[in-house]
């Protein structure tokens, strides 16, 4: 029953809060289950609703929460998963570091920069968060009053203000096809 793509790896999506990871893992996941990938979703807010409950928004907080979604994903992956982290992980030391842990167990890691412009944000943020974080009333919100330190080489950068779902899922796809990870769309795995 081998498909040849049984190495795990991690898709991690990292971006400010609303820039679409939460969107582009409900549009790849279902792909990834078509070409007979197994896939488990770890996304930032439910993991810190089950896993993290309890941890603040502080700079330390902040590094447990994703030592700890990298710590699920490296077993997950070593396991022969294919894992999409959707968190916003602002810290560019600590993704390093969740890296470094998953490709020393021999799978792979590869970064997606959800990228979208703080204003189109504003726009799109239906709670108001942002208009008030840029307007000074709410404290320690990422991109704004608190750091976001972007990727300096991702592997994929999207642009979700420019981009349609279904174009920066196919760019993501594409990157996952050219590393081996997942059979091409036409040589699709046994299915789920």
């Amino acid at each position: 029953m081998s498909n040849g793509y049984e190495k795990g790896f991690t898709l991690w999506f990292t971006g400010l809060s609303g820039a679409g990871k939460t969107t582009l893992t409900a549009a790849i996941a279902p792909e990834l289950k078509a070409r007979g990938v197994k896939v488990e979703i770890l996304d930032g807010d439910e993991v810190r609703t089950n896993l993290s409950k309890g941890l603040g928004f502080s700079k330390e907080d902040r590094d447990i929460n994703i030592r700890r979604i990298g710590y699920v994903a490296r077993l997950l992956a070593r396991n022969g998963v294919g894992v999409i982290s959707a968190a916003i992980s602002p810290y560019r030391e600590i993704r390093d570091e969740v890296r470094t842990a998953i490709e020393h167990d021999g799978a792979e890691f590869v970064e997606v920069f959800v990228h979208c412009p703080i204003d189109v944000l504003a726009e799109r943020d239906v709670k108001g968060l942002y208009k008030k974080a840029l307007a000074g009333e709410l404290q320690g919100f990422t991109g704004v009053s608190d750091p976001y330190e972007p990727p300096v080489n991702p592997a994929v950068t999207v642009e979700t203000d420019r981009e349609p779902v279904a174009e920066s899922a196919a760019k993501i796809l594409r990157e996952l096809e050219r590393r081996g990870l997942i059979p091409a769309a036409g040589a699709r795995g046994s299915g789920a």
